[in-house]
C-alpha cells in the first residue's frame, strides 16, 4: 500500500536545508570575524629587554677595549655618544630592516603594528599582522637613541654647571626644577605603564605604548631559545654576587687576617714576606713606603689610596692606626695622612 502523505523526494532534503542555512551562515560569519585572544608571556618580554641591555653592555666593553691605548679618561667624556652609537647600530641592523633585536629574537618575539590590526576583519590565529611602518621605525629610533642621548647630555651639563645650587641665577634654577619635574613625571608614568603591562601583557615601556608597537610571537611552534635551567643559574649567581658585594665592605680584612694568622702553617715564610711583600696587594713594592709609626712596608699607591679612602686606616699587619707615611729609601720625607 502506497502512502500518499510523504513529500516528494526533492522536498525531503530542501526543507531541512532551509531551516539550517541561517544558523550555518551566522556561525561561519562569526568564525571568520572573531579574533582569537592570545597571551604573550610577560617573562619573555622582560627577558628580551634584559638581553638587549646585556648585548649593548658587551658591545660597549669591546669598544672600550679597542680604545684602551688612548689617553686615560678621554673615552669617559664621550660615554653618552658611545652609548647612542651602539643603540643606533642595534636599531639599524634589526628594527630598520624588519628584524627583531637580539634579545627579542632569542625570546621568539617580533614587533607588530597594533594599529593595523584594529582595521583588519579576519584574524584566524591572533599572530598575523604587519610589522612596524617606516614612520614607527623612525620615531622608535628618535625616542630610544636620540631621546636618551639628549636627556643624558642635559643631565650631565646641568650637573656640571650646578644649576641646582641656590646661588645660581633664577633661570638656571628654574631649568633645574623643570628637569627634576620632568624626570619625576616620567618615572611615575613608567611605573603606571608597568602595572598596566603586568595586567594586560602589552607594551613594556612608554615608547611601545605611544607607537602602538606590540610584541607578539614570531613563530607559534618555536620554544624558548633560553632554557629555564640556564636562567635559574644566572639568577642564583646574580643574587649571590650581589650578596657578596653587600657583605664584603662590612668585613674588616685586617681583623680577619689577624684572626687566621695563628693557624698559618709556615710562620717563617710569613715573617720573611713581611719584609718584602706589600700586605695589601701581596706584591713586591716598586715604590716602597713605610706606615708610621709601626714602620711596616707598603706600596705607595696601596697605602695612599687606603689612607685617603678610610679616615682611621689601621695597619694590615699590626692593626695600629696609621698617622703618616715615609719613603723606605732612607729619605726622611714624611707625608702626613689627611683626615676627612
Amino acid at each position: 500500500m502506497t502512502n500518499t502523505n510523504l513529500p516528494p523526494p526533492e522536498d525531503a532534503w530542501f526543507d531541512p536545508y532551509q531551516k539550517l542555512l541561517p544558523h550555518w551562515q551566522s556561525h561561519s560569519h562569526s568564525s571568520h570575524q572573531s579574533t582569537i585572544p592570545i597571551s604573550i608571556s610577560r617573562v619573555n618580554q622582560v627577558d628580551a629587554a634584559r638581553l638587549d641591555v646585556e648585548m649593548s653592555a658587551m658591545l660597549k666593553e669591546q669598544l672600550v677595549k679597542a680604545f684602551s691605548l688612548m689617553k686615560p679618561g678621554m673615552l669617559f667624556q664621550y660615554e653618552a655618544e658611545l652609548d647612542a652609537f651602539i643603540e643606533f647600530l642595534i636599531w639599524r641592523f634589526s628594527i630598520w630592516v624588519d628584524k627583531p633585536t637580539p634579545g627579542i629574537g632569542l625570546m621568539n618575539l617580533r614587533y607588530r603594528d597594533e594599529r593595523a590590526m584594529e582595521t583588519r576583519g579576519k584574524v584566524r590565529t591572533g599572530l598575523e599582522g604587519p610589522g612596524l611602518t617606516v614612520a614607527q621605525k623612525i620615531w622608535y629610533c628618535v625616542a630610544t637613541v636620540g631621546g636618551q642621548y639628549i636627556w643624558a647630555r642635559l643631565q650631565s651639563f646641568s650637573a656640571f654647571r650646578r644649576w641646582g645650587d641656590s646661588e645660581q641665577r633664577s633661570f638656571a634654577r628654574r631649568a633645574w626644577m623643570l628637569i627634576q619635574r620632568i624626570e619625576g613625571l616620567h618615572k611615575a608614568a613608567s611605573f603606571c605603564n608597568l602595572l598596566i603591562f603586568l595586567y594586560t601583557g602589552r607594551y613594556r615601556n612608554l615608547i611601545e605604548r605611544a607607537l602602538r608597537a606590540r610584541l607578539v610571537y614570531g613563530n607559534p611552534n618555536m620554544n624558548r631559545a633560553v632554557s629555564f635551567e640556564y636562567m635559574n643559574r644566572q639568577l642564583v649567581w646574580n643574587e649571590f654576587s650581589e650578596m657578596l658585594l653587600l657583605l664584603l665592605p662590612l668585613l674588616n680584612s685586617s681583623s680577619v687576617r689577624n684572626f687566621l694568622r695563628p693557624f698559618s702553617k709556615d710562620k717563617s715564610s710569613s715573617s720573611a714576606d713581611d719584609d718584602t711583600a706589600c700586605p695589601i696587594c701581596l706584591a713586591n713594592p716598586t715604590i716602597p713606603f713605610l706606615a708610621l709609626p709601626c714602620q711596616h712596608r707598603y706600596c705607595y699607591y696601596c697605602l695612599r689610596t687606603r689612607c685617603a679612602a678610610v679616615a682611621s686606616f689601621r695597619c694590615s699587619r699590626c692593626s695600629e692606626p696609621v698617622t703618616a707615611m715615609q719613603r723606605h729609601s732612607g729619605v726622611s720625607n714624611v707625608i702626613p695622612k689627611k683626615d676627612h
